[in-house]
């Protein structure tokens, strides 16, 4: 495929091709460090890590990883919320010559057992308080060791000294692990070990440098092997995009957390290879978030729009100045045009929306940041050296411009493959094409619109009814704050169209006043048929919305009222 119509409408600053380092990930840290020393790479809690320390605690990690025989290929977990342990592993181990495996810290011992059962890790870095969930499980896997760190190891004094107060008393639990047998301490890694060079494993840009586990959704979680070519593609091709920001000068709000690759490359990598200093956050907490705004003053915000909402919809926000945010990236779901005009509004930056997928690094699209055309609605542009089409759906079979199919995607940054399942990634990947499972268009100018996952499409009386377009115009309404709508059971029109609420604080929202609403913007076939106003919506980790387990917890609701009567 030679057509790219998206190209015309690049600005002058970004190139449609890049030329890639030839080099291992973890050489990104080394240049840093070198070029940096005494810059901060990372600020957590008060506590300032320059590149210099940040580079030696990650060959001493490295080197006690081979110490206990971790070489070329084989796997290490990381189960952390954003923390210095988390970026110091994540670069050790790929010293080592190992691959990463992002875990997430919620993880209950089921899902924990399964992951590391699957991708075969043979050490976890994990914390105190999660110490006796990976114990539990220890026997079901292949780890063979686990070490240990805490919060308040990388907190300034004297926060460290009465973190674990606060710990015992949110969590009520205090865990005392010894640095002996197959249990390790990550302070004494870094007072014991030394901060010397590794001699460099023989890793070739096609070796895997991560297993990202996807949501598991549909079925059971899949290992995503990126490589390092993979990760290093995506990260220059961010950092194209973001041409106006200058390497070493920017600061990054990274609330987005590392267990997700949408927050391990737009954050950790990107920052780390250009540089620029992170802003840790290992919970999002919407006055904490506005707090470290104003007094951080990051310029660069990747995020996800729950995460602007939570912000905007915090009443004390005209408190703040948030004036320091340059640019913001949002993923992980559609954006509502509403929150992106009100969030501009309020910052002066540039919020606009990205689009992308564990199995392709994960970005592959984005609208314009500074220059050019932004049209509403759009996920944007494909990236440089990424090529786009859509097609009928399961096939490479391309449709007439304009119309409905599955969003393909082929570049660098596309993924090796699924670990150990080979059927899966023939499936999914067809000609070195990746097949989304997202339905959406091209438009004559080359920008990509999302209509909705494959999976979420109603089918209400025969009409196909695409969620997002119900949730932008309920967005609208000054009264909602957060919304979702899924299609749930119905026994006359196959599925029917039910919208999730929550108000913000204050509105008078009513049933009747969101149906007027929505009969002013919407076909009466599109128009919810069922509301549902809650205090708050379930999400993962990164906040999209799990509109999956709505539908779940309506199907329960009707085969236990089946049982009833």
């Amino acid at each position: 495929m030679t057509e790219k119509p998206w190209l015309k409408n690049y600005p002058e600053g970004i190139p449609p091709t890049l030329d890639y380092p030839d080099e291992p990930l973890q050489d990104g840290l080394t240049r840093s460090a070198a070029k940096y020393p005494e810059k901060t790479a990372v600020h957590f809690l008060g506590r300032q890590v320059s590149y210099e320390e940040l580079y030696a605690s990650a060959l001493k990690f490295g080197n006690y990883l081979k110490s206990l025989g971790i070489g070329k290929g084989d796997r290490v977990a990381i189960m952390l919320p954003n923390c210095p342990q988390n970026v110091i592993a994540f670069y050790g181990i790929l010293y080592a010559g190992g691959v990463v495996v992002q875990t997430n810290p919620l993880y209950t011992e089921k899902e924990l057992a399964y992951q590391m059962k699957d991708s075969g890790a043979r050490a976890i870095l994990t914390l105190d308080i999660l110490f006796p969930r990976v114990s539990k499980v220890i026997g079901e896997t292949d780890l063979e060791n686990v070490i240990v760190t805490g919060i308040k190891d990388y907190l300034p004094f004297p926060k460290n000294v009465l973190y674990p107060f606060v710990q015992k008393k949110e969590y009520g639990m205090t865990v005392k692990v010894e640095h002996r047998g197959r249990n390790h301490l990550f302070t004494e890694i870094m007072k014991r070990t030394s901060g010397e060079p590794i001699e460099a494993p023989d890793i070739d840009q096609d070796d895997l440098a991560l297993l990202q586990y996807t949501g598991g959704t549909t079925g059971s979680p899949k290992g995503v092997m990126l490589t390092h070519r993979n990760l290093i593609a995506n990260t220059e091709m961010c950092a194209a995009w973001m041409y106006r920001c200058e390497p070493g000068e920017e600061v990054v709000l990274g609330i987005l957390p590392f267990f997700h690759v949408y927050g391990m490359t737009t954050v950790l990598v990107l920052s780390v290879s250009q540089g620029n200093k992170m802003v840790l956050v290992p919970k999002f907490d919407p006055e904490t978030v506005l707090k470290l705004i104003d007094k951080q003053s990051p310029t660069l915000f990747p995020g996800a729009p729950t995460i602007y909402i939570g912000l905007l919809n915090h009443p004390d926000i005209g408190n703040y100045d948030l004036s320091s945010i340059k640019a913001c990236l949002s993923g992980s779901a559609p954006l509502p045009v509403d929150i992106q005009a009100q969030f501009e509004k309020i910052t002066k930056g540039k919020l606009v929306e990205g689009y992308g997928l564990s199995e392709s690094s994960p970005v592959t699209h984005a609208n314009l940041i500074w220059d050019g055309e932004r049209k509403k609605g759009s996920i944007g542009l494909p990236w440089p050296d990424t090529e786009a089409a859509i097609f009928k759906t399961g096939t490479t079979d391309p449709v007439d411009s304009g119309e409905v199919g599955e969003i393909a995607v082929r570049g660098p940054q596309v993924m090796k493959g699924y670990w150990n399942r080979p059927e899966e990634t023939a499936a999914t990947i067809k000609d070195g094409w990746l097949l989304t499972g997202d339905l959406g268009y091209m438009d004559d100018d080359g920008y990509f619109y999302v209509v909705d996952r494959k999976k979420d499409m109603i089918i209400a009386s025969g009409y196909n009814v695409y969620p997002r377009e119900i949730e932008e115009v309920l967005y609208e309404h000054p009264g909602v704050a957060e919304c979702v709508v899924a299609g749930i059971p119905d026994p006359y029109r196959g599925e029917t169209v039910k919208a999730y609420i929550v108000r913000k604080e204050g509105a008078d929202l009513t049933e009747e006043a969101l149906n007027e609403h929505c009969r002013k913007s919407l076909a009466a076939y599109k128009v919810p048929k069922r509301y549902e106003f809650r205090d708050e919506l379930p999400k993962t980790a990164v906040g999209k919305i799990l509109r999956r387990s709505l539908i779940d917890e309506e199907k329960k609701k009707m085969e236990e009222e089946k049982v009833i009567s």
